[in-house]
């Protein structure tokens, strides 16, 4: 492996934060190339609704044990390696991917996606290397601009999923291949190892003998990570609910949908490239996620009650600016409560904290849809946007 590239904190930072908005677009438009065609190669290779919820749940739950194992390597062992690991590992997945469609195996599909998710981890290392080279005033707006990148690869990738999919039905997945492929030369050639430049020490300081899982009991690590499991409940609530209420309410498709999608991503989007930065300095970080928290929440009861699409759309656009100006900001509370041995590790668990919100939240969100009522998924937002807000506040005071 080629020695990373040694650089001084500022030129390090000018390198990291623009390579890892790079880095994350490139892997979510792979990713967000093939999660539109899913259900179509499921449904070719033999499998049912259900078996696709099991393909998505194998991915979230190998991801949530494996992301916070690989946020410790990053520890000990550098961010980059584990960058270069998961770009590789996604390539390989991808790799798998398409032959999978080719050959119509469901049993490779299925073990292409486990190996995705164990080595889903250059997301929480990319985090971790921001926080490594970025002061504490200056990390909202460089985790704004990765989620910016985030957001971006999701709305861009089933796009370039409609133009492939007439090539064929391996073409999808090998262009993501691609592409992770292409991420992979960029970070063995062009990206610094971060570990050992720290601005400033993590807060508040360790004991010597705090190990980084007992670090985690700390509050203000534990009331981040429930935030962020909030967060991402209300996003899983929102992609298996919302196309069904469209339908059930509006009779809208899969076109109409889609635009309620790219809406969600570009108002997401708008707030993470933007604005998050002069928002954080202005009114602070916690009051930026209690006002994320509270667009959340109105966003939840608006798309739960709409009864004409007008009021749907806010209730999409509200949430999407709601959820922009939250994760940021979560993530760079969470590099600062981490000590700094165990950033990796608490990112990673940040990582996992979503991932078991996506894991468990669909098949909640189908079940409140299907037995309790249409706007049950949406209610239970509102409630879960509201109990971030009182968990955000309590963060403050004993933070």
């Amino acid at each position: 492996m080629a020695p990373p590239v040694q650089l001084n904190v500022e030129t390090a930072s000018r390198r990291v934060v623009p390579f890892a908005f790079l880095t994350v677009f490139l892997d979510l438009l792979g990713f967000g190339i093939i999660l539109p065609l899913l259900p179509f190669y499921v449904g070719q290779m033999g499998g049912s609704a259900e078996t696709l919820g099991i393909l998505l749940g194998c991915f979230s739950l190998t991801q949530l044990l494996a992301t916070p194992i690989l946020g410790r390597i990053s520890d000990r062992f550098g961010r980059r390696r584990v960058v270069l690991v998961s770009l590789a590992g996604n390539a390989l997945s991808m790799v798998a991917f398409a032959l999978a469609s080719k050959l119509v195996l469901l049993p490779l599909l299925f073990a292409s996606r486990i190996v995705a998710g164990a080595t889903a981890g250059n997301i929480s290392a990319c985090q971790a290397a921001i926080s490594d080279v970025t002061r504490p005033e200056e990390r909202p707006t460089a985790m704004g601009r990765l989620g910016a990148g985030i957001n971006l690869g999701v709305t861009l990738g089933p796009l370039l999923a409609s133009a492939l999919s007439g090539v064929g039905i391996w073409a999808p997945p090998l262009a993501a291949a691609a592409l992770a492929f292409v991420d992979f030369v960029s970070a063995f050639f062009l990206m610094p190892e971060t570990l050992h430049l720290r601005p400033e020490p993590a807060a508040p300081p360790p004991s010597k003998t705090e190990s980084a899982m007992r670090s985690l009991a700390r509050w203000p690590v534990l009331s981040v990570l429930f935030m962020y499991f909030l967060t991402f409940l209300c996003l899983t609530n929102l992609q298996v609910a919302l196309a069904l209420l469209a339908q059930l309410r509006f009779s809208w498709g899969p076109r109409e949908v889609a635009w309620l999608f790219t809406i969600f991503a570009a108002a997401s989007f708008v707030v993470q490239a933007g604005l998050i930065g002069r928002l954080a300095r202005r009114v602070g970080e916690i009051a930026l996620v209690v006002s994320g928290a509270l667009c959340t929440a109105l966003g939840m009861l608006l798309i739960g009650q709409a009864r004409q699409p007008a009021v749907l759309v806010a209730g999409v656009a509200f949430f999407g600016m709601g959820f922009g100006a939250t994760t940021p900001v979560l993530t760079s509370l969470g590099s600062q409560v981490a000590r700094a041995d165990a950033r990796g590790f608490v990112l990673g668990i940040l990582q996992s904290s979503g991932g078991l919100a996506r894991t468990f939240g669909p098949l909640l969100g189908g079940v409140l849809f299907q037995r309790v009522a249409p706007n049950a998924p949406f209610l239970l937002g509102v409630v879960a946007a509201l109990v971030s807000i009182g968990l955000a506040l309590t963060h403050r005071a004993k933070g």
